[in-house]
């Protein structure tokens, strides 16, 4: 009897102090977008063309630098958005071959990253209604820490990989 009058006046000591301590979460801020992260231009730092086929069944080389072919060095990308946020055009400049669509509308398959680890698409489209997809472009990295963005465009043929071009990029400023 004697330890649990005790822990009860132990227990009603502490009670009074246990509502002095509010939590203040602030106010609510909305979360950081991928828009907001690659919106801006990007110049290219190397540009990797890789053989699907020969990495898939380890004969080397299965890569070879681009970046000083073909102008290369001269590539730039620019992503804009609206007020908001919202995905609205895209160019490429610089005296380079046309990989995939050179300039017109963009948006990204999710605002955020895949908690799948699965990469987000950057969809390519002629229209500004974004009705029809013309290319589509698989963002790898994206910046963060370090200010640094790859991406990475896939050829295919009847659904099976063979080449992939993979940009790394980093802030044109």
């Amino acid at each position: 009897m004697k330890k649990t009058c005790i822990y009860v006046l132990l227990f009603l000591l502490v009670l009074p102090f246990e509502g002095c301590y509010q939590t203040d979460d602030g106010s609510y801020v909305a979360p950081i977008t991928i828009y907001e992260k690659i919106n801006g231009s990007w110049s290219l730092d190397e540009l990797t063309l890789v053989d699907e086929y020969a990495k898939s069944n380890a004969i080397t080389p299965d890569n070879e630098v681009l970046t000083s072919f073909f102008n290369f060095q001269n590539f730039n990308i620019q992503f804009n958005v609206d007020a908001s946020n919202q995905p609205t055009t895209f160019e490429v400049t610089g005296d380079v071959p046309a990989l995939f669509l050179m300039s017109g509308y963009w948006s990204l398959s999710s605002s955020y990253p895949n908690t799948n680890l699965s990469a987000v698409r950057i969809n390519l489209y002629a229209d500004a209604a974004k009705t029809q997809i013309v290319d589509q472009l698989r963002l790898t990295s994206i910046p963060g820490a370090q200010d640094v963005m790859e991406i990475q465009l896939v050829r295919a043929s009847s659904g099976t990989a063979f080449a992939s071009y993979v940009f790394n990029l980093s802030p044109a400023n």
